[in-house]
């Protein structure tokens, strides 16, 4: 699958999606760092890849619709949360897409579950 790191998460995320065997891009290597969140989500629309962010705005899904999307991923960490406690989101993030598509929906991964928003009662 195809992904886009946003700038607030760093290099060991990036190396668990590529664990992983996904074509993952970041925001700081193609100089997006500072963009504006609907540039990004533009960005992330043209090449197909789901965005995974630790931002929250880009959990409103009327300003972000992610029917036409790959998918948006928002990990949502408590203040000040460990290195520890992020990688351990990202890979229950990683284990979910194992059996469940993000494609076309929002994802807001949780300590303990991942809250899916999707269209409609048939898409999830």
């Amino acid at each position: 699958m195809r992904f886009k790191l946003d700038e607030n998460l760093g290099e060991r995320t990036v190396a668990l999606f590529v664990e992983g065997a996904h074509d993952v891009r970041t925001v700081r290597e193609e100089d997006l760092s500072g963009c504006s969140d609907p540039d990004l989500f533009r960005t992330c629309l043209r090449e197909s890849r789901c965005l995974v962010t630790l931002d929250m705005d880009f959990a409103d899904v009327t300003r972000f619709p992610p029917r036409a999307s790959a998918g948006v991923a928002v990990i949502r960490v408590p203040r000040n949360p460990s290195l520890v406690l992020l990688e351990a989101l990202v890979r229950d993030l990683l284990a979910a897409l194992t059996t469940h598509s993000v494609s076309g929906r929002l994802w807001i991964v949780e300590t303990g579950r991942i809250r899916v928003h999707a269209d409609s009662e048939e898409d999830q």
